[in-house]
C-alpha cells in the first residue's frame, strides 16, 4: 500500500487541505473507490477505511492479481468533515455538483478538478454517496442512464437493487457522469445511513466491493455470491408525502413489505400529541426508502415504494 496526496490547497488560516489516496498493486488502472466528498458522510469513510485495511491485507498476502492497480480516496472534503458541515464550510457548495472541475475557477471546482485529475483513466469507478433526504434506504447500486452506462456489470456487486437514474441538468456535474464521459464504469453505492455508522449495511457494502473486485479479476478474494439483483427505474419508485407538519413517527423500515391501507407512519401534533395524519400505504409493495429524521415539514417524500406491479 502506498499513500499519496493527490491534491493540496493552501489555507491562510488552517493546516493545508489535502486529499489523501492510498493506491495498492500495479500496473493498469483498474478500480478507483471514493468515499466521502461531503462532510457529513460519516459512514461512507468508515466503509472506505474498512476496504483500505482489508485491501492492506489481501496486498500483504499477494491477492492483488497482478497488472491491476487500486486506488483508494476515503475523504474528498476533510474540512467540512471537521465541522460536520454537509456541503463546503465557507459557501455551502457541493463539491458533488462541481465536476469536471475547474482549476481557475471557485475553491470547490479547484477541489473538483483535482480529485478528478487523479481518479480519470480507471476501468472502473464506484463513489460511496449519499441522498438529498434524511432517510434509510436498501443498500443499492446507482446508475446514471447514459449512453456509457453498463447495467450488467453492477450485477456483479451482489446487491439486492440496482437503480438506473434518467439524469437532469444538474446531474451532469457529479463524479457519476463525468467519469462516464471520460470512459470509465461508474457505479453509485447507497448503504442505509450516512451520518451515523450502521455496521450491517456497512459490512454489506464491503462484501459487494470484494464481491466486485474478484468477480472483475482484480483480487484473489472468495465470498458469497450475493443477491440475485433486480434492476428498477428510478421513475418507477413510487413517492410517498406528508399533507402535514409535525413530529414523525415511522412504523415501516427499509425492506418491509407493504400492502395496500396499511399504516405506514404518524404525523404527531408538536405542541397538542395528537396524531393530525395517518401515511397510508397507496400499493402493495416494498419499501425502498424511508424517511428517518424526528420532523417532518408538509410535502416532504417521506417514503420510496416499489409496487409489487413493476415486478
Amino acid at each position: 500500500m502506498n499513500k499519496e496526496t493527490l491534491f493540496t490547497m493552501k489555507s491562510p488560516y488552517r493546516e493545508d487541505f489535502k486529499i489523501e489516496g492510498y493506491y495498492f498493486g500495479s500496473g493498469e488502472k483498474s478500480c478507483c473507490i471514493v468515499g466521502s466528498i461531503r462532510g457529513n458522510e460519516v459512514q461512507q469513510l468508515y466503509v472506505c477505511s474498512q476496504i483500505i485495511r482489508i485491501l492492506t491485507e489481501l496486498e500483504r498476502l499477494g491477492k492483488i492479481v497482478d497488472n491491476h492497480k487500486i486506488l483508494v480516496v476515503p475523504s474528498a472534503n476533510p474540512y467540512s468533515m471537521n465541522i460536520s458541515k454537509r456541503f463546503w464550510a465557507q459557501d455551502n457548495t457541493d463539491i458533488n455538483r462541481m465536476f469536471p472541475g475547474y482549476n481557475l475557477g471557485e475553491t470547490t471546482q479547484r477541489i473538483a478538478d483535482g480529485l478528478f485529475n487523479s481518479v480519470q483513466g480507471y476501468m472502473y469507478g464506484i463513489q460511496f454517496a449519499s441522498f438529498y433526504i434524511p432517510g434509510d434506504f436498501i443498500p443499492h447500486v446507482r446508475m446514471m442512464n447514459t449512453p456509457f452506462q453498463t447495467p450488467d456489470l453492477a450485477n456483479a456487486f451482489g446487491l439486492p437493487y440496482i437503480v438506473i437514474r434518467n439524469p437532469k441538468p444538474v446531474d451532469t456535474t457529479t463524479l457519476n457522469y463525468n467519469w462516464q464521459l471520460w470512459n470509465t464504469k461508474a457505479f453509485s453505492v447507497y448503504t442505509n445511513e450516512t451520518e451515523h455508522i450502521d455496521e450491517v449495511s456497512a459490512k454489506e457494502a464491503i462484501s459487494a466491493i470484494l464481491r466486485f473486485l474478484s468477480n472483475m479479476g482484480i483480487i484473489e478474494y472468495r465470498c458469497h455470491n450475493g443477491y440475485a439483483t433486480n434492476t428498477v427505474m428510478e421513475d418507477s419508485l413510487l413517492p410517498i408525502k406528508t399533507s402535514c407538519a409535525g413530529i414523525y413517527k415511522r412504523i415501516n423500515q427499509p425492506c418491509d413489505e407493504i400492502k395496500k391501507g396499511d399504516v405506514m407512519a404518524e404525523i404527531i401534533h408538536p405542541y397538542e400529541g395528537v396524531t393530525i395524519e395517518k401515511i397510508i400505504a397507496p400499493c402493495d409493495g416494498i419499501v425502498f426508502f424511508a424517511h428517518k429524521s424526528p420532523l417532518v415539514m408538509q410535502n416532504s417524500v417521506v417514503y420510496k415504494v416499489i409496487p409489487y406491479s413493476h415486478y
